[in-house]
């Protein structure tokens, strides 16, 4: 059943601002998207009034959630300060002052065994909580775009798969989701009796993707909180079930996504996936930075497109230098996973919707995969025990 914006307006229409204003009458609604059951909009007001208008937003998403015919549901508020709005000032009357530091490891990055989200109630980590059934959420992350990140997320899951792990994908790029066309799926997703998403089971896996919801030529222009409500809603209204690794494909870059993914859930840890250039390794630093910000641990950095063997004469090219990201890590002292080459067989599996861990699960790429699993799943363990 189509869902039209007339019938979304309609819904919103019965719901009241905090001044009794109807909500299509209080100037606060941006474009609404309503496609194939799935409804997308946000709620803009100044950040002054942003709690009395929460549980407008709540009542304005049942009321779409109540339109027959949708599936999905993704509002958000969005609260910006008016220019000139001064900070919230101090029971003394002067500026809050900041927050103490905590200690930081001596090489800037803390090892995953070190691991403690800070609890302070003003701290934005204080509002994390764990995912039910989800024994522990990883990020796989990249400074910049075009480094292989997808492609090295789908076949570590499938690598910890081949442990006798039970794995989940959540492919949080919004921008740009890459996991349909990596796993060949053109489903929509279900949702069970609960009202919550029930991920695409394949190659042993349970996937979610933003891109499973959208077109595929569909341009996504949010706003930072449309993309912090979908990846919160893609973490918690998805029945993930019972999971020992949830890997998260995070979108490139040190932005909204990866802050709300660390102040949702007390992330186990984030792999850096880099290329050897010095271009692409000025980016990894941010990346590292980003997440000793946020009090996450790096498990490690992957060196993709290492490397180039002639499939002919058996001859191997450094095409973009060689070792930089094993250097790099050695040097801030956080692990070194392993190298990746750039190879036609990863590359033609991945645009076939086959990736090569489950295509040639023989060969020496997915042996690669299964080694940085390996590293990866041991790190985790570590850090259990430890706890």
């Amino acid at each position: 059943m189509s869902v039209t914006q007339q019938q979304v307006l309609d819904a919103l229409a019965k719901v009241a601002s905090p001044r009794g204003v109807a909500l299509t009458n209080a100037n606060v609604l941006s474009a609404i998207t309503a496609t194939d059951g799935k409804v997308f909009f946000s709620i803009n007001v100044d950040a002054a009034e942003a709690r009395a208008w929460e549980s407008v937003r709540a009542q304005a998403e049942a009321a779409v959630r109540a339109i027959p015919g949708v599936s999905v549901a993704m509002i958000a508020l969005t609260a910006e300060r008016k220019p000139g709005a001064a900070s919230s000032p101090s029971p003394g009357g002067g500026a809050a002052p900041p927050p103490p530091q905590p200690h930081r490891h001596a090489h800037g990055v803390q090892p995953v065994s070190a691991h403690k989200p800070p609890q302070s109630p003003a701290s934005p980590m204080s509002r994390q909580a764990e995912i039910p059934g989800v024994a522990a959420v990883i990020a796989v992350a990249s400074g910049k775009g075009g480094v292989g990140k997808s492609t090295t997320a789908l076949n570590l899951a499938l690598g910890l798969r081949d442990l006798g792990l039970r794995v989940g994908l959540l492919d949080a790029d919004i921008y740009g989701p890459s996991v349909p066309r990596l796993t060949g799926i053109h489903e929509k997703p279900k949702l069970n009796d609960d009202r919550k998403m029930i991920p695409i089971e394949r190659f042993g896996l349970a996937i979610m993707s933003i891109g499973f919801l959208v077109e595929e030529e569909t341009a996504m222009i949010w706003r930072g909180p449309m993309v912090m409500s979908a990846i919160t809603q893609m973490l918690r209204d998805v029945a993930w079930g019972t999971l020992d690794i949830l890997v998260v494909d995070m979108p490139p870059g040190t932005g909204d996504a990866q802050l709300t993914l660390a102040q949702n859930v007390p992330l186990k840890g984030a792999v850096i996936i880099s290329t050897p250039q010095d271009l692409s390794l000025i980016d990894a630093r941010r990346g590292l930075a980003m997440f000793k910000k946020v009090n996450v641990p790096v498990l490690g950095i992957v060196e993709n497109m290492s490397y180039f063997q002639c499939p002919h004469c058996g001859t191997r090219s450094d095409i973009f230098g060689h070792g930089g990201a094993r250097h790099e890590a050695e040097r801030l002292g956080v692990p070194f996973l392993g190298e990746i080459p750039l190879h036609m067989s990863i590359r033609t599996t991945s645009d076939s919707g086959n990736p090569v861990v489950a295509s040639e699960p023989d060969g020496p790429h997915a042996a690669i995969y299964r080694e940085i699993g390996t590293k990866v799943r041991d790190q985790l363990q570590g850090a259990n025990a430890a706890a």
